[in-house]
């Protein structure tokens, strides 16, 4: 592909982008929760952490903009910081997720035959297994820990990018770029790595950023049953759990967390799929 040809595509991505209004919505949520992760330290008005027992249950007030929960820690402080924890979790399980799947794909499609079959029918065994209910038994084996949950929420969710990656390859390696590569002596690895896998990589970000937001909802459901990231760390996730058992007499415990999840993973889909119009070559020349 020339400079010029990356460049008209590269354009026109953009273009079609900006158009996308819910696109660019799902932009500004996810660069929003970027920044609050990342000046955490400056913007939190409170330590997360601090208990104030004069303050337990305290309505949203000028203080409190958000209410203090059971021990009189302030939520929006421990939201704030929460946010870090929903950021990791998602990017670090779905890089996971992202390398397995990448790496079973580009072999299964590029070799085909007894890798193609050996690499689906694993893929089918872990389909057959409901994902939530996979992660639920492995973690009652293990610790509840934030880098346990990542690992887990990784390992059982490379299954769909396996396919996406695998059904590129195959196009792919039919390609007259890939055949002449391999008239002038160019080995497998250099093929999958620098012929193939550069344009298989479009399909690979529509899924990661839906797969952020898949692995962060996990993380808060996990949180929310008490086997995901641990108090007194801020989730969440468990700050839910906590506002479930005061939800009639706290209703800010409950709602803020809630509306934060709600937010960040619709943004993320959100973001995932104006990525995924706006490179889809089907849609090229209609606008």
């Amino acid at each position: 592909m020339g400079k010029g040809t990356g460049q008209g595509l590269w354009t026109d991505f953009r273009r079609r982008f900006s158009r996308n209004r819910l696109a660019l919505a799902g932009s500004v949520v996810v660069l929003l929760l970027f920044l609050v992760s990342f000046l955490a330290p400056v913007i939190a008005p409170h330590d997360p952490g601090a208990i104030d027992l004069g303050k337990v249950l305290s309505p949203p007030s000028g203080d409190h903009l958000l209410g203090t929960d059971q021990l009189g820690r302030d939520v929006l402080s421990r939201m704030i910081w929460g946010s870090r924890i929903s950021l990791k979790v998602g990017f670090v399980a779905t890089g996971i997720a992202i390398v397995i799947g990448t790496l079973l794909g580009a072999l299964s499609g590029y070799y085909g035959g007894f890798v193609d079959g050996l690499i689906m029918r694993l893929v089918d065994v872990m389909l057959c297994f409901p994902t939530f209910f996979l992660i639920l038994a492995v973690i009652a084996f293990l610790e509840p820990s934030i880098w346990n949950i990542m690992a887990i929420i990784g390992l059982t969710g490379w299954m769909g990018i396996t396919r996406l990656v695998r059904a590129d390859f195959i196009t792919l390696r039919e390609r007259e770029f890939v055949q002449a590569a391999r008239v002038i002596g160019a080995g497998d690895l250099r093929i999958i790595l620098v012929h193939m896998l550069p344009n298989a990589m479009a399909s690979v970000l529509v899924a990661a950023t839906l797969g952020i937001a898949g692995a962060i909802l996990t993380e808060s459901a996990l949180s929310f049953l008490g086997i995901g990231v641990q108090p007194p760390t801020p989730s969440w996730g468990n700050m839910l759990t906590a506002g479930k058992d005061n939800i009639d007499i706290a209703w800010w415990l409950s709602v803020f967390p809630g509306l934060a999840i709600l937010v960040t993973v619709l943004g993320f889909n959100l973001l995932g799929e104006g990525i995924r119009d706006s490179l889809d070559p089907r849609l090229r020349g209609r606008d």
